[in-house]
Formats: C-alpha cells, sequence, structure tokens
C-alpha cells in the first residue's frame, strides 16, 4: 500500500471503507432492508443527485405521469443504497458466500463459445448491481480484463482495485494503448466492456431512450479487431433481499458491422430494452446526458 495514504485527511475514507467491510459480514437479507432504507432516506435529502434522476426519467419515460416517475425515482434510490450497503460484499466475501448470494442465468451462452475457442466481450451496462455481479462472475466462472478509471478518492480508488482483482480479473487504465486490449481479446482474455456513461466529446451522437445523447463507440472496433462476440450481460438484485441475478444474453447481431453509427445505435437500443425489464435498477443518478449536440441547450 502507498504510505500516503496513511495521512491523517484520508482518516475519514478509511472509516468509510471500514464500515463497508463490516456490512460486508452482515446477511444479505438484511443488508438489503439496511440500503433500501439508506438509499429511500437519501431521496429526500440529496436534492442535487434526486433532480438529475427525474430529469433522466422525464426523457427516458415521456409517458410517465410525473408521480409515478416519483416513485419510480424513489424506488431507485433504495436500490442505489442497497449497492452501497453491499458495496463491501464485493470486498470481504469468499467464493462460498458469492455463489449463495449470486446466481447466473443462461451461462451456457457463455460456456459453450469458450469452449469453442470464441474470443468474448461481456458488454455490462451500468445496472446499480454491476459491482456485485461482476465479482461473483469473475470469482464464480471466468477472469477477465475491464477497462478502469480511476476514482479521485485514492483510497476509494485502492479499495475498488484491490476488490475488483481479488479473482484474478485485470484492470486497465481507460488512457491504455487500445491496442494491448486487442491483443488480450485475440488472445482468449474475457473482456468486460463498460458502455454507457457520459464521454464528453469523445463520443458520437446516437439515439439512446429517444434522445441524441454522447457515446462511446469503441465497442465495434473491439468486437471487430479482436474477432470477438458481444453477450450482454445483466445484473440484478431479487425482491427482499433474496439475492442477486446475473443474466446473459443472446449476442448482439448483426455486430459488427461497417458503419460504427450504426452498430452503437444497436448498442444503445439493447441497453433500452434491459432498462424496461427493470427500470428502478438501471444508474439514473449519473448525468447521462450531460453532452450535448452542438447547439442543442443543456438538459440540467
Amino acid at each position: 500500500m502507498n504510505r500516503r495514504l496513511l495521512h491523517p485527511r484520508y482518516w475519514p475514507s478509511w472509516l468509510l471503507v471500514g464500515i463497508s467491510h463490516l456490512l460486508g459480514l452482515l446477511p444479505f437479507p438484511l443488508l438489503w432492508a439496511l440500503g433500501m432504507g439508506i438509499g429511500c432516506l437519501g431521496y429526500l435529502l440529496v436534492g442535487t443527485r434526486r433532480r438529475v434522476t427525474l430529469r433522466n426519467l422525464a426523457l427516458c419515460f415521456p409517458d410517465l405521469m410525473e408521480p409515478a416517475r416519483k416513485r419510480l425515482a424513489l424506488l431507485h434510490f433504495g436500490y442505489v443504497g442497497v449497492a452501497s450497503c453491499t458495496q463491501g460484499l464485493v470486498w470481504v466475501s469468499s467464493r462460498r458466500r458469492l455463489g449463495r448470494i449470486v446466481k447466473f442465468r443462461h451461462r451456457e451462452r457463455i460456456d459453450k463459445p469458450l469452449r469453442n475457442g470464441r474470443n468474448l466481450i461481456i458488454m455490462v451496462p451500468h445496472f446499480v448491481a454491476l459491482e456485485l455481479g461482476s465479482a461473483a462472475f469473475t470469482a464464480l466462472m471466468h477472469p477477465g480484463l475491464y477497462m478502469y478509471q480511476k476514482i479521485r478518492n485514492p483510497v476509494i480508488d485502492d479499495q475498488m482495485r484491490r476488490g475488483r482483482s481479488r479473482f484474478s480479473t485485470a484492470p486497465i487504465e481507460r488512457s491504455a494503448d487500445l491496442r494491448q486490449i486487442v491483443r488480450e481479446i485475440r488472445a482468449g482474455t474475457l473482456f468486460f466492456y463498460l458502455p454507457d456513461q457520459d464521454p464528453g466529446r469523445r463520443g458520437i451522437f446516437v439515439p439512446f431512450c429517444g434522445t441524441a445523447t454522447a457515446t462511446v463507440p469503441t465497442l465495434s472496433r473491439f468486437a471487430r479487431l479482436g474477432a470477438a462476440q458481444v453477450i450482454p450481460a445483466t445484473t440484478r438484485y431479487l425482491p427482499w433481499g433474496r439475492g442477486l441475478e446475473v443474466d446473459f444474453h443472446p449476442p448482439l447481431e448483426p455486430f459488427p458491422t461497417d458503419d460504427q453509427e450504426v452498430d452503437t445505435a444497436l448498442m444503445n437500443r439493447t441497453i433500452e430494452t434491459h432498462i424496461r425489464t427493470m427500470p428502478a435498477q438501471y444508474f439514473w443518478v449519473h448525468r447521462r446526458f450531460k453532452t450535448r449536440p452542438p447547439g442543442e441547450p443543456p438538459v440540467y
């Protein structure tokens, strides 16, 4: 560990890490209930993120009446609370415990192509159960490679990297040479691709839930250069603390094509389809529509 992280200014962060570790020892149903309560309280107290969430829901579900959007936003904050309370599970849980909490659906869509020597990219949209589901995947199924963006708080950044790397999964910085990722994919290493955060002006504008949205277009490039099939995977908290489910969906088809914009639009439509199955669990607190096309006003 870097000794500078022991400086007193980082002690509050270490306290938060310690609390997360202790929470990770609690029974999962209790964590679910605690997280729901904390999240709903956060809906009342964290006005900035509440407004972002309501604005995102208004853009993506324009036919939903305002009272229904508010109920959906409240439930979403509850699930964000659950994700926060279960973060410690990513850092401390054994493979055996993860196996009791997390179940996989349609895992043959991963296992079979791997047995046949196919290169795979797992497309993992930002549902709130992403961290725990990914940890279980690498612990119980297959290790791999994931692209990583540094967190500003160095203590939390260190803990996140350690937690994600516990089961032989390797991080690679977003600023790294993309050729390194392609070499790994072609060598048969699973690559976990998170496609749906605002990339700023590095993205292209394609529809997402009916709104022109800045989107990173590199998934089709990775698939083409890595000769890889893209399998979408979603993570879902089950009601009342019954665990978590990771579902593997049919591969993107046709993908990749010769048109990067068409491929990126297909990726977004696929994410939209999965959002409709569990709208409260998508990561709505993120300013997904922050970057606007030239000449268009901000939405937040």
